[in-house]
């Protein structure tokens, strides 16, 4: 494809942004970009809001798949792009426009130069929440045409263009979600002693999360507990009922997660207790952690070099990407796109540089054609 053509693809996608499992928009615009595509190689099945996309081989001895996200977030975008967000309070602040456009240019490519294996381009919803990957890989779709090696990018705002980053080993950590609601007895200011204020609790427990990792992690293990949101009460003259936390834990060790969950429920018992209250937690999304296999990262950085696109070694990250669970089944890896955008990842005034979709391509197509070889 050319770049006026890929930046035309992404900026379509940037304006409909949708939330997981709601994807009927983007969906049906994919579908229609495939369908212009098809030939007789290529086999199309859809899956929920998501897309699989088979492209047949000339002698295949095996399945490689290439997979990209298509959701967007629950952010309000203030960038002031002509082609801004037509669905107030979603925007595609992770990149999934990149990674969409760029799976696209891939499958074109693809089916211009064909390979020798066969070949699945996946579309998968809900990778933000509540999370895509495990239902689709446990689908009998996916079973049908279940990948041998299977690869990812995502974008990276901190790298400039034309370079591409990864490593072998930990690359994104474990993660949860985390919402513990506090139920109590509310009333009036004036009369302290006839409520149980959860305001206070929910403070309260909000400080004594910061000694979960301090304090029953091991020193050289990694781990964060991260509250983000806060809610309780509804006017300055009420003492509230309820409180919500709204926050993440995030580890590089898949038994270190479960460490950390017991300990809170271990404190919300005694919180329980000390504050004369209920408390319910929930665990949203979680997601495992992504693993690169250092044969896949190793052929990754000849491609590269072969391909003229300049590679760093990455650092393992504390993000999460349900991704991982399709490398915890299937061989493969994952790689960072450089965009070099001024505003980091999930946040509103995200702008990658377009210049990055061509090198995407060519770099997802390189690394399919020497997977194939």
């Amino acid at each position: 494809m050319k770049f006026s053509e890929l930046q035309n693809i992404r900026r379509d996608l940037h304006q409909i942004p949708e939330l997981g499992f709601q994807e009927q928009k983007t969906q049906k615009y994919l579908l229609d970009k495939i369908d212009a595509m098809k030939t007789e190689r290529v086999t199309v099945q859809k899956w929920k809001t998501g897309i699989l996309v088979k492209v047949n081989g000339f002698s295949p001895d095996k399945m490689i798949g290439f997979r990209c996200d298509i959701d967007g977030l629950p952010i309000t975008e203030k960038t002031d792009f002509t082609f801004r967000s037509t669905h107030h309070g979603q925007m595609h602040a992770c990149g999934h426009d990149f990674h969409m456009t760029i799976a696209l240019g891939a499958l074109q490519s693809i089916i211009d130069q064909p390979i020798k294996d066969d070949m699945l381009f996946i579309f998968q919803p809900a990778e933000e929440g509540p999370g895509g990957a495990l239902p689709l890989m446990n689908s009998n779709e996916f079973l049908q045409w279940k990948p041998d090696v299977i690869f990812a990018l995502h974008i990276a705002p901190e790298l400039p263009v034309g370079t591409v980053s990864s490593k072998q080993g930990l690359l994104f950590a474990n993660t949860s979600e985390l919402f513990i609601d506090f139920k109590g007895k509310g009333g009036h200011a004036a009369y302290p002693h006839l409520t149980n204020d959860m305001t206070v609790a929910a403070s309260n427990f909000v400080v004594q999360l910061q000694q979960v990792v301090s304090r029953t992690i091991d020193p050289l293990e990694s781990a964060v507990v991260t509250i983000g949101k806060m809610e309780s009460g509804f006017v300055q003259n009420a003492i509230a009922e309820t409180a919500r936390l709204e926050g993440t834990i995030r580890t590089l060790n898949p038994e270190t997660i479960q460490i950390v969950k017991d300990k809170i429920e271990k404190m919300a018992k005694g919180f329980e207790v000390s504050s004369d209250c209920v408390i319910e937690i929930d665990y949203g999304s979680n997601y495992y952690q992504v693993y690169n296999q250092k044969i896949y990262v190793d052929t990754f950085i000849k491609t590269m070099a072969a391909s003229g696109i300049h590679f760093e070694e990455s650092n393992a990250a504390m993000t999460g990407e349900d991704f991982g669970y399709m490398l915890k089944e299937i061989p493969g890896f994952m790689f960072w796109l450089g965009v070099d955008s001024p505003y980091g990842l999930h946040h509103a005034m995200l702008n990658p540089d377009e210049k990055a979709l061509e090198v995407g391509v060519k770099s997802v197509s390189a690394m399919i054609q020497s997977l194939s070889s």
